[in-house]
Formats: C-alpha cells, structure tokens, sequence
C-alpha cells in the first residue's frame, strides 16, 4: 500500500482490499459511495445543461443568443467558477475532511437545482444561465475532493484502474444527463416540467449517497485559508510548477479539455447544420462520444498492468489526432437533407463513418487523460494534493474558455463545425509532440510499453517488490540490448540507469538511453574520468530518492547464461550508506530474452552488429521479468546477489 492509502488507514478509512480489478472496487465502501455521489453530480450538471442547450437552440428564439453559439455561451459560463474559485476550493480540501466538503456540496446542488426547476418552468433563459454559473460553482468545489480523495484511500496499484473507474463513470453519466436532458426537454407541453422535477431527484439522491461516504481526513489541517483568489491562484501555480513532470501533465490534462469542449459544445450544431439531423440525433452523438470515452479510461488498468502507465498518453493522442481530422473528411462531403430523425440518420452508410471516428477519437481522449490524472495524484504531495489539483482545474478553465473563444472566432469568420474539427485535430498532433518533447518520459514509456506490448509478449512476477517510493538500486541480469526498456515498462516509476558506454553508440537505442538520462560508465583502466563520474551520478541520484537500475555482469551475455556479477553495486550502496542513505537492493531477471529479436550481437570488420539473426525466434517473443524481495544493504555481495538473480530464473 502506498503512504498516503497507508495514511487514510491509520486514521480511520477502511483497508484497501486486493481486486482482480477496477469493478470490484464498486463492491467496496471506501470507493462505492463516492463513486455514485460523483455519478449523479455529473448527470445532472449534464441534464441541465443540454436541457438547457437543446431548448435554446431547438425551442426559444432568442437574438441576443444565436442557437450556433449557445453551447459555447452556456459552457464558457459553466467553467468561469474554475477560474475564480479553484485556488479557494482546494484550500479547503486540503484543510477540512473531504468528506465534510462532498456533502456541503451536495447541500448546494439542491439549492441551485430548485433555483433552476423555476427557470425551466417559466422558460426564463436568465435565470438557468444563472444557475449554469452557480452549477459551475459546484463542481469547481467538488474537482479537488474528486481527484485528492482517490489517492488517499486507493493503494499506488489502484489508481489507474480507480481513475479509470471515475473517468468512465463521469462520462457515462455525462451520456445518460445529456440523453435524458435531450429527450425530456423535447416531450410537448410538459418537458420543461419534467426537467424540472428530474433536476431535483438527481440532486435529493446524490446527497443521499453522500452520507454513506467515509470520512477521509485532512491532508494539512494547520493551513491558513488564502482568501485572495488571485494570489492564491499565482501560488498554486508555482506550487504545481515546482515538478516540472507534474506541471506538463497538468497542461497535457488541459489540453485535452480544450479538444474536448470544442467536439461537445458544438455537437448540437454539428447534428443540426452538417448532419441535418433533429434532437435525437444531437443526443445519439453525444451516446457514441461518451461510450467511446468510457471504454477508452476502462481499457487503461488492462493495458497498463495495474500501474501507472503513462507510456499509453502518446498513443491515445495519435489516434485523437487521426480521428478528429478524419472526421472532416468523413462530414465534409455528405450532401443536404431534410431534417431527419435517428432511424434516418442510422440508415445512411456515409453516416456510420462520422460516428466510427466520434466514437474512436474519444477512445483514445480516454487512454490520454487517464494515466495522467493517475500520474499527477501518484506524484503531488499529500498535503498539497488538493491545490495540485486545483491548479489543474484553474488550467482547464483557461483552457476550455480559450476553447470557446477560438471556436466562436472561428465559427464568426466562416468556418464550418467539420473544419473547426480539422482545426482542433492538427493542433493536437502539434501540442501532444511539443509537451512530449518537454517531458520525455512520455516518449519512453510510449517505447516501453510498444516494445513490451508489440515486439515480446512481456509477463512481469513479483512487481510488488518494487518500492512505491524512496531511493532503491535495481540489479538485473543483461540479455539484450532493450533490457532498460523492459525494466522501465515493468516499473510504475521512472529508472536511471548505469550503462556501458558503447550501447549509446548504438543507433535509435543509442539515442533512447540519452534521452532517459541514462549514466555511461567506462572501465576506469580505460577512461577513469567516466568512471568516477557515473558513480557520482549514481549518488545523486539515490540522494533524491529514486530508482537506480544497475547490470553487474557489465557487458551483455554471450551465450544466454549470466556472467559474475562485478563489485560495482557494492560501491554504489557503500556510498550511500556513507552519506547516511540506506538503499535495498532489489535483484531482478530476465528470462526468455536470449536468441530472441535484440540480444543477438556479433562483431563484423571489428564492430558491433546488433540483430545479425533477427528472426531466429521471430517477433511476439514470450519474455518475462521476475521481481524479487529486497536485499537490505547490509548484505549486497556480487556473488549472492548472483545466486539470487539465478534462483529467480529458476523459479
């Protein structure tokens, strides 16, 4: 368990119990309640809203909102609470009981949904975008209890599937609010009435489910409320600033917000204008996008192997990217119709492309934002995690208002909705590349996973020994020439790696090992200078806390059996004991590695040549990595930490 779930622990909230996977979590209270409360906060945010949205545009005439601009009229209201009131909000997660805060959100929720059944009744369009405001106004405080609450009662293992859970519930609920918004509000004579009513049960039941939540304790108790909210929000700012890897995810989730907002404000437009479909078309887009979303966060825990996976980002933004522009070239040429229902819509083939490329662009959204949430509460401080998150929201604000700005700008100087989408799409393969340039890590662990999904069928045993936290020294057994990569896919936290100096001489490999910031080490016969400097680096990097991956036998195997391990390793942990840093030595093998794609290395005219047989045992390889218990550092010796690599191999 991690620190923080441990933490929860100790003070109350109930036991992390072990799942086979993230659907068992609903049968456990510590996540079940506040899952449902959440569920139905976001339902009916989303029935409001579109109720409202479809009735501006299908039912009110109304000059000083034209029905083009009123999904981004309404959600740029929705989002200027996040703006102004994120930095307070997560103040106040961060002092109070999460659970004290859920419910007093929830108190609002009724309060502002009474409100709103008076504005549906009188179809008064003031009135309801006052209640979008105030509406915006609760979830700007429940953002950070959602986010901060997870890792504090979740186990490290559980937060990707737990996120995963959240993420397709929100979206899933977001479907159902939209579909029965669109479709009550469009019943004759009574559907303003019965919006009404449905606002308020959403409301009433979801600070029933409320009351079951656990209490979940202050992270910072002592902390002195800000009042300031621009202050506040510069500080927080600078707070999530301060890890730079948590900052650009930060951004990355932001972004994926602005893409969003642009394909669901404008999806009653898009229905109406290009695809000439009526309100039951609108809302049957609105069912693809969300199920595609869904299915996408649901997918992250299996593909990830129970961890935070942050390699499947770049993979979720390629096919955001394919898709969306795919989209304008799937719309762009449907030729003009009457106004036609969903039956129609469905039984026109050129149709079932628009919705493959909804549905797909969404999926993918899906793999994209989940990991990094997953990463960004695994990687915040506990008593700042609440602000982190808060930071975040303040972002996507930003985000989603400029969203909306662009988007009407756009639409005003004579885009169309599909070139809008072409737009959005080409600017997302530009904004994904240049925050994976910024944080490489992204990249590698894109590498790592392709490599351990793609070209090996990659199995990983006893994992859980890998520490969750704190400086570690992993040794391993060295078959090939992607050994680190393997390393870095099985282990939930980033690695630095000693490596022999002539493996960066290896072309793509060569430039991966840079780019990981992996350390070159020489024979200190042949280059003392090196050799001195990577167990500097070495040092530092235990001194911070991380994980530092070593291969003792200190040149790739010949013949597929592990070769004396050297006394490196022992340096290092000396060294560390030393300056009064006390590091476990976790000792790790390969197996199935040999003969396989990458371990082959033969010399040719005196130089390396890698893969000389490539084929010998094809690709999709089965290949594995055996984890084992920690050795304390007292007793790191080569010889036993040999016979511990080869007891692993054997078992």
């Amino acid at each position: 368990m991690n620190t923080s779930a441990a933490a929860a622990t100790s003070a109350g909230a109930p036991e992390a119990e072990p799942h086979a996977n993230q659907f068992t979590l609903l049968g456990q209270r510590r996540f079940a309640p506040f899952f449902w409360t959440q569920f139905s906060g976001a339902a009916n945010d989303n029935l409001f809203k579109f109720a409202f949205t479809v009735m501006v545009t299908y039912q009110l005439q109304l000059s000083w909102m034209p029905p083009a601009m009123a999904g981004l009229a309404i959600g740029a209201l929705f989002i200027l609470p996040f703006l102004l009131f994120s930095a307070t909000s997560g103040q106040l997660t961060d002092k109070l009981d999460k659970t004290k805060v859920i419910r007093f959100v929830k108190n609002l929720e009724i309060v502002v949904m009474l409100l709103a059944a008076w504005g549906f009744v009188r179809a008064d369009a003031v009135v309801l975008l006052g209640c979008v405001f105030l509406m915006g106004l609760h979830s700007t405080l429940f953002g950070p209890v959602k986010f901060a609450l997870l890792p504090q009662v979740l186990d490290s293992r559980e937060l990707t599937g737990g996120n995963g859970m959240v993420e397709m519930g929100t979206f899933v609920a977001i479907l159902l609010g939209q579909v029965a918004g669109g479709l009550l509000v469009a019943i004759p004579g009574i559907g303003h009435t019965t919006v009404a009513v449905a606002c308020v049960m959403l409301a009433l039941v979801g600070r029933g489910v409320a009351q079951a939540i656990p209490k979940a304790p202050a992270t910072d108790p002592g902390l002195v409320i800000n009042w300031n909210p621009v202050s506040e929000t510069w500080r927080n700012l600078k707070l999530a600033n301060q890890n730079v890897v948590v900052f650009r995810s930060l951004l990355g989730i932001s972004w994926m917000w602005f893409f969003g907002s642009v394909f669901l404000s404008q999806f009653p437009s898009f229905a109406k204008e290009v695809l000439h479909g009526d309100e039951h078309v609108a809302s049957f887009l609105l069912v693809v996008f969300s199920v595609g979303i869904g299915a996408g966060s649901l997918l992250c825990e299996t593909l990830s192997r129970r961890q935070v996976e942050i390699g499947l980002v770049p993979l979720g933004a390629i096919g955001m990217s394919v898709f969306a522009i795919d989209l304008y070239f799937a719309s762009r040429a449907l030729p003009a119709a009457a106004e036609m229902g969903l039956g129609t819509f469905l039984n026109t083939f050129a149709h079932w492309r628009v919705l493959a490329d909804l549905g797909l662009l969404s999926l993918f959204a899906g793999l994209y934002s989940v990991p990094m949430y997953a990463l960004i509460q695994l990687r915040s401080q506990p008593t700042h995690r609440a602000r982190i998150i808060a930071a975040n929201n303040i972002l996507n604000a930003l985000f989603m208002i400029a969203s909306a700005i662009i988007a009407g700008a756009l639409l005003k100087s004579g885009f169309t909705v599909p070139q809008i989408f072409l737009f959005t799409g080409i600017a997302n393969a530009v904004v994904a590349g240049y925050i994976f340039m910024l944080v490489p890590e992204y990249y590698l662990r894109f590498v790592s996973w392709m490599l351990s999904h793609f070209i090996y069928r990659f199995k990983v045993r006893g994992e859980q020994h890998i520490p969750d936290e704190g400086a570690a020294v992993l040794v391993c057994n060295h078959v090939s020439l992607v050994d680190a990569m393997l390393l870095m896919a099985a282990s939930p936290r980033p690695i630095r790696f000693i490596m022999d100096h002539q493996i960066f001489k290896v072309p793509v490999l060569g430039w991966l090992f840079k780019l990981a910031k992996a350390i070159p080490i020489a024979p200190q016969k042949e280059d003392p200078a090196a050799y001195d400097n990577a167990f500097e680096q070495a040092a530092q990097v235990l001194r911070e806390g991380d994980l530092l991956a070593i291969f003792p036998e200190g040149a790739l195997t010949r013949d597929g059996e592990i070769g004396p391990f050297k006394g490196g390793v022992v340096k290092i942990v000396e060294r560390a004991r030393e300056e009064g840093i006390t590091v476990p030595v976790i000792p790790m093998a390969l197996s199935n590695l040999w003969g396989s794609f990458f371990s082959r290395i033969e010399k040719r005219g005196g130089k390396p040549i890698a893969m000389a047989k490539p084929f010998r045992r094809g690709f999709f390889s089965s290949v594995g990595l055996h984890v084992g218990p920690a050795v304390p550092a007292a007793e790191v010796q080569p010889d036993a930490l040999q016979q511990r690599v080869r007891a692993l191999l054997a078992a």
